[in-house]
């Protein structure tokens, strides 16, 4: 993956093979950032995509064992127990123009990524939520 820094903001350039949520979250890891949002689109060789079952409190993994088009990759980078936290959603587009959507767990790149990172003024946190079982963001810590 390389980088550049903007005025506006930080574009990352995945390469073939890149996995991105642990690819992304090195990134946010070393370049210090504890919140930011982010916007993306290029394609997969495969991926899985999770629905969050609110009974189990756990992800259902939709695997995809194909090559895909990211038509729309959206989330935000906060902090959780101090360290920086992926969360992202995804729309991918088939090769019969059938569409597919979710919790990115995990991607691989083919043949890039364009991603966006727009970094936050002050920091974002995470607190576990026992109602939901996720780790939300909680506007109230500082």
């Amino acid at each position: 993956m390389k980088s550049r820094k903007l005025d506006s903001g930080t574009v990352l350039v995945f390469d073939t093979g890149d996995e991105v949520v642990s690819t992304l979250t090195a990134f946010a890891k070393a370049n210090h950032i504890a919140g930011a949002h982010f916007t993306a689109i290029g394609a997969f060789s495969g991926a899985e995509i999770g629905y969050f079952d609110l009974e189990k409190k756990d992800y259902l993994k939709n695997p995809v064992n194909e090559q895909v088009e990211v038509v729309s990759l959206i989330g935000d980078i906060a902090l959780d127990k101090g360290e920086p936290k992926v969360h992202a959603h995804v729309v991918v587009g088939k090769r019969n123009g059938a569409a597919m959507g979710g919790h990115l767990l995990e991607a691989r790149v083919r043949p890039t990524l364009e991603l966006i990172l727009q970094e936050s003024d002050g920091q974002l946190k995470r607190k576990f939520d026992p109602q939901s079982g996720l780790a939300l963001i909680d506007l109230e810590q500082k």
